[in-house]
């Protein structure tokens, strides 16, 4: 077994190209996963629909919070500036990518109507919170777990605040039924999902750290880690599974390439960003792999989530949201190999 488990850290970004690949010649397994269905629960005045996929992603945030000690949050809360700075650069920069989009290949593309799209499926991804499975890649280059949670829970919690921004922001660039189907989103919720999701099993996993002591998570923290690594594949695989078959079906295969690029030259000035806000800051590596991977990964579960329920009209909308999900991973894998190699 230790043997196995040393293997998937060693191949991991492989198993990662791999995961796809499996998605997408064999998505039954995988689109069963995602619609295994636990039951609702109302929080808010919002149903929320309890997935085996949504307790996957809250199992990555538990064994995250897991690793955390309370007087952790206080110290990160006493020295912020690598918080705050990376959260205002996870808002601002997929921001003024899109307006940049919008200015220039948004100009020279040949069909408004997928522009349009196009800037849609940006707005969501910008306004959504930083994805939870950041959390794994941080834990996995053993990077500043509490600084990578933190950016998760104020992300989340602030989300109310800032989704809104986000997808009113674009909606001033948008025309039409886009427009008004971005500000109609705004004024919607999703606290719950995020509530669910997020911040319960964060804190579930800090208080249990808190009863039972930092030596017994200590000793099972190496058996954690395996435990997010499978967790991360399992969820590649099913969401991959859920959407490649059917995009590549009938393909527009110009529309594929445009998003392929934008969103993969966003997800990169995105963890670019992190590096530098890191040198800017003189942080130590363990909160640079925390910044990279937290501003390069977003929450698009909830961002499709959303889309599907307000822009069914529009399911163009959904392949940038779909493409950077896909190639957020394939970057981020990229990216711990790179940071880990002169450990190695």
């Amino acid at each position: 077994m230790k043997a196995a488990f040393h293997l998937l850290h060693q191949h991991f970004f492989k198993l990662v190209i791999a995961s796809y690949l499996l998605a997408a010649l064999l998505p039954g397994p995988g689109t069963w996963l995602r619609d295994v269905q636990l039951g609702t629960v109302v929080i808010f005045g919002e149903t929320t629909r309890l997935s085996l996929s949504l307790l996957l992603l809250s199992l990555l945030l538990l064994n995250a919070g897991l690793g955390i000690a309370v007087q952790d949050l206080y110290q990160l809360l006493r020295k912020p500036q690598a918080l705050l700075a990376g959260l205002a650069a996870n808002l601002l920069i997929p921001l003024a990518f899109a307006f940049t989009v919008s200015n220039t290949i948004g100009r020279l593309w040949h069909s408004p109507d997928e522009v349009q799209n196009v800037l849609v499926g940006l707005a969501i991804i910008a306004s959504m919170p930083i994805a939870a499975s950041s959390t794994a890649w941080t834990q996995k280059n053993n990077g500043n777990l509490v600084l990578s949670l933190g950016l998760i829970l104020l992300s989340t919690t602030l989300s109310p605040i800032l989704t809104p921004v986000g997808l009113n922001a674009i909606g001033l660039i948008t025309t039409g039924d886009y427009s008004e189907d971005l500000h109609l989103l705004a004024q919607s919720g999703s606290s719950g999902f995020l509530l669910i999701s997020v911040l319960l099993p964060t804190m579930l996993g800090v208080l249990l750290h808190s009863v039972l002591g930092a030596k017994r998570v200590s000793q099972v923290r190496p058996v954690l880690k395996d435990v997010n690594l499978l967790v991360l594949l399992t969820l590649n695989y099913s969401n991959a599974a859920s959407v490649l078959p059917s995009v590549f079906k009938n393909p527009d295969w110009d529309l594929l390439l445009i998003i392929g690029i934008i969103t993969t030259l966003l997800c990169l000035i995105a963890f670019a960003t992190g590096w530098w806000l890191s040198r800017k800051l003189k942080t130590s590596p363990h909160d640079r792999s925390a910044l990279m991977f937290g501003l390069g990964m977003n929450n698009n579960g909830t961002g499709l989530v959303l889309a599907n329920l307000a822009l069914g009209d529009h399911p163009l909308v959904l392949l940038p949201i779909i493409s950077y999900n896909l190639v957020q991973h394939i970057v981020a894998g990229w990216v711990d190999s790179r940071l880990q190699k002169p450990v190695e």
